[in-house]
């Protein structure tokens, strides 16, 4: 018996922030819609749970069960108000794309698959309600992927996402016409979804789109290396983003493996290539033209969840507007700086304003939608 499938609807109708009269400018392939529980908890929750604290690595069903049963024992009090647990539309792509459309003003969209749940509802009206996308979001019969995202007092995080017997887009189930006319292509590496990633590059590099690919995390670079090196030297990724973790992992074994390394490496292959660096900042390349960027000083760490897919958003936006390479740095850390300062990958509007100040203090073009939110 087949899975059923349709086109997602919000009340009926299908949702796309261009009323099927223009493509996205950005598109996010996140073959799992995915639902993130994020929490700020005590060490000894984190040393229960399987894998190394800050990374992200897929557990069991029983798991994740395991650790939303434990949470409420080990939420850390609030000092400012703010929800101890938050559960919103989650996943590294889905905060891109939510970025792009909320913060930047830049038309996109999403291409995947939820289940017709709880889980499946609150996705598509998160990220609808930002006006994304959503015609390219598949309904399937079946539960939607969730994450627990667990936050330490200092504001590091590690995710623990559960895919096991969730719906997701199949690669079989691309159309070309789910590219057609856009600009961009946002990926984030994973074993479980490499068929469909590769599927996608295919139809995106015959329809004349960029592709961008994230590292994931440390971990999944360290135990899948050999597929996303072949990724990276098919020539068919334009941009790449990897935090300092990341690319240290990326050449692990070789004469040097830091970021400065992994920067020339990535610039080999990609048009653009980028590594975080945290509050060091970020350093970047595109062809001859290097940056190194410092870190948003103002920035308060609360959560570290979503900061590296928010300076993804900012920094698209900065290539989608012809800025400069330090330019598009620049606005990556101010938007990579916004997230943080609240718990999830969801910035709050008290945050964007905080970001549309930092871009205007340093020069930087501020999106049309941020131009009644600026308090001089």
């Amino acid at each position: 018996m087949g899975v059923e499938i349709r086109r997602a609807t919000i009340n009926g109708e299908n949702h796309s922030e261009s009323g099927n009269t223009g493509a996205p400018v950005v598109l996010g392939l996140q073959p799992f819609a995915l639902v993130d529980h994020i929490a700020k908890v005590d060490w000894s929750l984190l040393s229960q749970i399987p894998g190394e604290p800050g990374g992200s690595f897929p557990v069991a069903v029983e798991e994740l069960k395991h650790i939303l049963n434990e949470l409420n024992a080990h939420i850390l009090p609030s000092t400012d108000n703010e929800s101890l647990l938050k559960t919103i539309a989650g996943g590294s792509v889905a905060n891109t794309i939510r970025g792009l459309a909320a913060g930047f003003g830049i038309s996109s969209g999403i291409i995947g698959a939820c289940g017709e749940d709880e889980e499946g509802k609150l996705f598509m009206s998160n990220m609808g309600f930002y006006k994304v996308d959503l015609s390219r979001l598949r309904l399937k019969n079946g539960t939607t992927a969730q994450c627990v995202c667990l936050v330490d007092e200092v504001g590091n995080r590690t995710m623990r996402p559960c895919l096991s017997g969730s719906v997701k887009v199949q690669a079989d189930e691309l159309k070309r016409e789910d590219f057609k006319g856009s600009k961009w292509l946002v990926l984030r590496y994973a074993i479980l979804n490499i068929e469909v990633i590769k599927a996608a590059i295919k139809i995106a590099k015959e329809e004349g789109l960029f592709v961008s690919l994230d590292l994931a995390s440390f971990e999944m670079v360290r135990k899948f290396k050999s597929p996303l090196i072949e990724l990276l030297e098919s020539g068919n990724i334009d941009l790449c983003f990897a935090n300092e973790d990341e690319a240290t992992e990326l050449l692990r074994g070789e004469e040097k493996a830091d970021p400065n390394a992994a920067l020339e490496f990535l610039a080999k292959h990609c048009k653009w290539a980028v590594v975080t660096l945290a509050q060091k900042g970020c350093i970047a390349k595109h062809e001859k033209e290097f940056a190194r960027v410092p870190a948003i000083g103002e920035a308060k760490l609360t959560d570290a969840t979503g900061a590296g897919d928010l300076f993804a958003s900012g920094f698209l936006y900065g290539l989608v507007r012809g800025l400069s390479l330090e330019e598009c740095c620049r606005v990556g850390s101010c938007s990579g700086g916004s997230v943080i300062r609240s718990l999830g990958g969801e910035v709050t509007p008290e945050n964007w304003q905080w970001m549309y100040k930092q871009m205007q203090a340093k020069g930087l073009q501020l999106p049309e939608l941020s131009k009644s939110a600026v308090v001089n």
